[in-house]
C-alpha cells in the first residue's frame, strides 16, 4: 500500500457550505506560524448568498477574484469567468512559487472532477511536495478519491482538531524524514 499524499479534502454533505470551515481551519494554522496560500472562498452577505455570486480570496494579497457573473433575471443558471478562474489560478501558482508551506483551494468540485479548474494547480502542489488543503463534496468523492489515487485524507466537517492533527502528522514525517 502506498503511502498518503500530503493531500486532504473536507468532505461536506449536500447543501453545507464548507466554506466558513476552510476559513476557520487556514486561520486556526495560520496561528501556528503556517505559511499558507492559495484562494479561499469569500463568505457571501445574505444578498449575494441568493445570487450567483462566487468569490475567491488570494491568501497573500487578499485580491478578490469574482468567479461567476449572473446571466439575467430569466436565467436560471451563472456563467463562470474564465478570467476571473485564471486569476485565481496564477494566484495559487505564486503562492507554489513563493514558498507556501500548505496551498488552500475553495474547493474540489464539478469543474475539477472533469480535469478543469483548478485541479491543475492542485496537482503542481502535490508533485512539487507543497501539502494541500481543500474541500469536497460528498457527491465528489470518487472523482476526488480517482484524482489522488486513493491516498489523500479524508476529513469531516467542522473537525478543526482533525484538520490540525493531519497538518502535525505532515510536519512529523517531514522532520523525521
Amino acid at each position: 500500500m502506498s503511502a498518503a499524499l500530503p493531500i486532504a479534502a473536507i468532505v461536506h454533505p449536500p447543501k453545507r457550505d464548507a466554506g466558513p470551515f476552510l476559513r476557520e481551519a487556514a486561520f486556526a494554522l495560520a496561528a501556528r506560524g503556517v505559511v499558507l496560500g492559495g484562494v479561499l472562498p469569500v463568505l457571501p452577505d445574505a444578498a449575494a448568498a441568493e445570487s450567483c455570486a462566487l468569490e475567491l480570496e488570494d491568501v497573500i494579497s487578499g485580491e478578490r477574484f469574482h468567479l461567476t457573473q449572473n446571466l439575467g433575471s430569466g436565467s436560471t443558471a451563472c456563467r463562470l469567468d474564465p478570467g476571473a478562474l485564471a486569476g485565481a489560478a496564477a494566484a495559487a501558482r505564486r503562492a507554489l512559487d513563493g514558498g507556501a508551506q500548505l496551498l488552500l483551494f475553495n474547493k474540489f468540485g464539478a469543474l475539477e472532477a472533469a480535469g478543469q479548474g483548478l485541479r491543475q494547480e492542485m496537482g503542481q502542489a502535490v508533485v512539487r511536495g507543497t501539502p494541500v488543503l481543500t474541500t469536497v463534496a460528498e457527491r465528489f468523492v470518487p472523482d476526488w478519491q480517482a484524482f489522488t489515487g486513493g491516498r489523500a485524507t479524508l476529513l469531516r466537517l467542522d473537525d478543526l482538531d482533525a484538520v490540525q492533527a493531519w497538518w502535525q502528522t505532515l510536519r512529523t514525517t517531514a522532520a523525521a524524514g
